[in-house]
């Protein structure tokens, strides 16, 4: 096999770009996993494992992420490195930590996973809306 027919591994990650400023998203991460444990957040069958990992020099976080890609298939191993974006963006990135095999199943199941979590860290920013009562 020629060196062009094998994927990078950078090619095989998953973006999201999320309308949520990155203290906030940071803040829900600590929230969900709690900070300093080792907490679990399971989204679907997979699983973000705490404690989160802070780049104190960058700026950025890091959580180790299992991606369930089926009954099929063992879980793989991956990472959610987490960065600002803008002043009201955040960046998401999953990232196999070895290489994979690029099926529909992966691809599927890395969507759903970043899908999943930037509409919860959206939900997460709406504003608590409580009924008033009319006197």
């Amino acid at each position: 096999m020629s060196t062009s027919m094998i994927p990078e591994l950078g090619s095989l990650s998953f973006w999201r770009i999320a309308d949520v400023p990155f203290e906030t998203c940071a803040a829900a991460f600590d929230t969900w996993l709690g900070t300093g444990h080792g907490g679990e957040l399971r989204f679907g069958g997979s699983r973000l494992l705490g404690p989160i990992e802070h780049d104190r020099e960058l700026g950025t976080r890091r959580i180790q992420v299992r991606l369930a890609r089926g009954p099929m298939y063992p879980m793989l191993r991956m990472r959610l490195e987490i960065d600002r974006w803008s002043s009201s963006s955040t960046a998401l990135e999953l990232i196999p930590s070895r290489l994979v095999q690029p099926t529909a199943d992966y691809f599927r199941a890395g969507r759903l996973l970043l899908d999943s979590l930037t509409q919860s860290l959206a939900r997460s920013r709406e504003p608590l809306v409580t009924s008033s009562i009319a006197s």
